[in-house]
């Protein structure tokens, strides 16, 4: 099996993961169940679909959990924007976070299309 922790895009992923679990620790206690929770699984979502796909057998699968990963991305951006309007998040944790974030989602657009290149090779 690949070892998933290998890959840059992972490790970045995991990194924004703990950082979100940060942030949300200090969000009101009437948003554990909704915007907290909800932010914690996008970003468990998405060191946990590359993983799996890294484990699965050959590219097509990895390349759909990629995918995934990626729109998991996409919805914890918007949870971030949520958080900021809020008054939950400082702009300056916003911006960090959404910059982290956004090169986890190029990365993962890169991956993606390697895949597919991969793919269409064999």
């Amino acid at each position: 099996m690949a070892d998933f922790k290998q890959l840059k895009v992972w490790q970045k992923a995991h990194q924004v993961t703990l950082e979100i679990y940060q942030v949300t620790s200090r969000f009101p206690q009437t948003e554990l169940y909704g915007l907290t929770s909800q932010m914690r699984r996008c970003a468990v979502s998405m060191g946990s679909n590359i993983a799996e796909g890294r484990g699965r057998d050959g590219d097509p699968d990895f390349g759909r959990f990629i995918q995934i990963a990626a729109g998991s991305a996409a919805e914890l951006e918007y949870q971030l924007l949520v958080a900021k309007d809020l008054g939950y998040l400082p702009e300056s944790e916003f911006t960090k976070l959404n910059t982290n974030l956004a090169e986890v989602g190029r990365m993962l657009i890169s991956l993606r299309g390697s895949v597919r290149s991969a793919s269409a090779a064999s």
